[in-house]
């Protein structure tokens, strides 16, 4: 049965409901850490840093998805809670089938734009084969890429959190799979990781869609829709500040990626692969969380129960701080094991990488708020706000970050850099948060129902 989104959630509760959508982000961020370490021990730190090279450009690509599956589903779940079970299946439809068709143009797009944009990224020599071939390969999957983001959001709203969960644990655990025998076992070096790949993506993508053309136990499945553009621009305005999170982080690692180049060369860049490897998985926590708790904001939204919002955002907001010290501790403590997994068998780049993680782990104190305010306003469905935030955080604050600070500190600056731009845009969001406390009423106090 699907979780009733209307009922009030204790702390307790609020993590059981989220959990699901926080390991499924967790193993999604597998796909590119699995091929990571298999390409790194089998064939070589030029083709682990290739991968990390083109990775930004194609997650550029794939930022759609997550466009389309926070800013539809909080549509979509606004629209449940406004008790119009119909028309929300109807957009839910509508949002699934433009997913697919912009993944592929872009994936057409992708394939044939692969080689001058990885040049433009300082790729060169064997550094730039490894990078196109690499990027191809991924174009192959993206529109399934795309669809297997967009339901990850789609299952919180029809209440199957742990199904969506299931499904991602299927294509995560195919893709290392295929990975250990194309890779490990095969000796196919960097295709057979974007095989194996490839083919995680379509179990991830094509998955979902089997079931929502299927199952009628959900609190949606698809049904005829009826083209309405207005629908897919709302959605897209709303989701936009994932979507501009995501491509901005993208140019960032470019820019990390240039700026390393420059500094000390190719082991700067497989440095930073290493921990933008490990930083995903708590980025994906944390993303994970805001993804599972904002259609509940947006149903409340629509419900017009303020008491019940408020008590969302101040359980949330204590979640992400004591998550954030402890993944701090963790990037601490274990900065030297996780950096010797992937690069272990090069001692100079071992302590640089190790170096490096510790002043990075910094930012996860921060990290969290910024993602959750994001996804908070868009859950309101004020993409606007939530997309100003985005921007800031990362095209403003990030980048004016890792070109001014390295000219302070050296090296060290472009490690802090992310550290930098995180308390800078948490100081943006608690700024609109007390704003709009009264245009949206999460601001009022109340007393909440006890959980069922």
């Amino acid at each position: 049965m699907p979780i009733d989104m209307s009922k009030h959630f204790s702390t307790s509760a609020l993590l059981r409901y989220t959990l699901p959508t926080m390991l499924m982000m967790v193993f999604t961020s597998l796909y590119t850490i699995v091929d990571g370490f298999f390409v790194s021990n089998f064939a070589g730190k030029t083709s682990l840093a290739a991968v990390n090279l083109i990775m930004p450009a194609i997650m550029i690509l794939a930022s759609v998805g997550m466009m389309v599956g926070t800013g539809g589903s909080a549509l979509v779940a606004k629209t449940l809670g406004e008790g119009d079970g119909g028309r929300a299946r109807r957009w839910f439809t509508l949002l699934a089938i433009f997913g697919f068709c912009i993944g592929t143009v872009l994936a057409i797009a992708g394939w044939f734009v692969m080689e001058p944009v990885a040049a433009a990224l300082g790729g060169t020599g064997q550094l730039l084969a490894d990078a196109v071939l690499y990027g191809r390969f991924m174009m192959i999957s993206l529109p399934f890429f795309i669809l297997q983001y967009a339901f990850q959001s789609f299952f919180v709203t029809a209440g199957k959190p742990k199904l969506g969960f299931a499904v991602i644990v299927a294509a995560g655990v195919t893709n290392i799979v295929l990975d250990f025998l194309f890779v490990g076992v095969f000796g196919w070096g960097l295709p057979g990781a974007a095989i194996a790949t490839n083919i995680g993506e379509v179990i991830g993508g094509v998955a979902p869609v089997v079931y929502f053309m299927r199952k009628r136990t959900a609190q949606l499945w698809f049904e005829r829709p009826h083209l309405r553009l207005r629908v897919i621009g709302k959605a897209c305005v709303n989701g936009s500040s994932e979507m501009v999170t995501n491509i901005a982080m993208s140019l960032v690692s470019m820019l990390y990626n240039l700026q390393l180049l420059r500094y000390i060369g190719e082991d700067g860049v497989a440095a930073y692969g290493v921990i933008m490897y490990t930083a995903m998985i708590f980025a994906a926590l944390f993303m994970g969380y805001a993804i599972g708790s904002s259609p509940l904001m947006s149903y409340q939204y629509g419900a017009k129960n303020h008491t019940e919002m408020r008590s969302l955002l101040m359980k949330s907001l204590g979640l992400v701080g004591v998550g954030g010290v402890l993944m701090f501790l963790a990037g601490q403590a274990f900065a030297g094991p996780l950096s010797q997994v992937f690069v272990g068998y090069d001692a100079a780049l071992l302590e640089l990488t190790t170096h490096a993680y510790r002043i990075y782990a910094l930012c996860f104190l921060f990290m969290g708020f910024a993602i959750y305010s994001s996804a908070f306003f868009t859950a309101l469905n004020n993409g606007l706000v939530s997309a100003l935030i985005s921007f800031l955080r990362t095209l403003v604050f990030e980048v004016g970050a890792v070109l001014l600070l390295p000219l302070i500190l050296g090296l060290d600056g472009i490690w802090l850099s992310v550290t930098v731009a995180e308390v800078a845009a948490c100081i943006v969001a608690a700024i609109f948060m007390v704003a709009l406390s009264g245009t949206y009423g999460y601001g009022k106090k109340g007393v909440v129902r006890k959980g069922r």
